[in-house]
């Protein structure tokens, strides 16, 4: 494939960003990795080409379009703003992208001081899971401008099934907690409707096979029935990442006056399987509550 003409930087390379990066280099841009484990980058290189950088900065430096997926608003702060920062490598007229779940305050605060430095900032967290990173099947929700994300979108696109910009900077952490809140809603009341199934003694697979051609119907019904009746919760997203992304929601809620009831309760609910040593478990492990012993 013929290579693209933008240089790529790309910061953090866990079970999302390692296999998000490898898209946009298969697609054929040049791309520089950095990584807090620097063997990781390493790894990454060996795998899919391109070069590792030694720190954020100096991954930042020359690129078009530089590209984080870390862990958290601190995490996120270091490799932008510490003093190996990304935005201290950041030209003129690059654009940072933001994948990291994380508050719509620091999109707001690194959208300030990508303008201040003449370049571009998109929040732009995703929903999909490993699975969707791996595939390239993401969906990505975004805040920033239209000239930015018009720019990075053919990027974004190698991995993700859908990029839609939402609103201004913020936008797209906002959306991504309003996923959370339907995610967390859905698989509550799915552990439920599994737990009092096979209390009735009724035919689960018969069950699943009717209700889900009717309203009841949703993408965790038809993707994870059968491993929650199973006790199997090795697929994707933890409940510790969850309890995380509660965190912000949560917080956020109490700024703007939103009231989220069912929201804070299944976050109780992630707390029992933590302590159940559920934290890696995936979010549909909320029905081990209702059928331990």
């Amino acid at each position: 494939m013929t290579e693209q003409t933008m240089k790529i930087a790309w910061i953090g390379l866990g079970v999302m960003g390692f296999p998000m990066a490898a898209h946009i280099r298969k697609a054929g841009y040049e791309v520089t990795v950095y990584n807090r484990t620097a063997n990781t980058a390493q790894r990454w290189v060996e795998a899919h080409g391109g070069t590792a950088a030694p720190t954020p900065k100096e991954a930042a430096q020359g690129a078009d379009i530089v590209l984080a997926c870390v862990g958290n608003d601190d995490d996120l702060r270091q490799v932008t703003l510490g003093d190996d920062g990304a935005f201290h490598g950041l030209g003129a007229g690059a654009i940072f992208v933001d994948h990291t779940t994380a508050s719509a305050e620091i999109a707001r605060e690194l959208a300030a001081a990508a303008k201040s430095k003449g370049a571009g900032f998109l929040d732009a967290p995703v929903s999909g899971g490993q699975s969707g990173a791996e595939n390239g099947a993401l969906t990505v929700m975004i805040g920033g401008e239209d000239a930015d994300f018009d720019r990075a979108k053919p990027v974004i696109d190698t991995y993700a099934k859908q990029a839609t910009l939402i609103g201004p900077a913020g936008s797209g952490q906002l959306t991504k907690m309003v996923n959370q809140i339907c995610i967390a809603g859905l698989v509550q009341s799915l552990s439920e409707a599994l737990h009092f199934a096979e209390r009735a003694e009724l035919d689960i697979p018969k069950v699943i096979e009717t209700i889900s051609k009717g309203a009841a119907q949703s993408w965790q019904m038809d993707n994870r029935w059968e491993t929650m009746v199973e006790g199997e919760f090795e697929f994707g997203f933890a409940v510790d990442w969850m309890r995380k992304d509660f965190a912000i929601l949560l917080d956020e809620a109490r700024r703007n006056g939103a009231q989220l009831p069912v929201a804070a309760l299944v976050d109780q609910f992630y707390a029992d399987v933590q302590k159940m040593g559920g934290g890696r478990w995936d979010t549909s492990s909320l029905i081990a509550r209702l059928t331990r012993d």
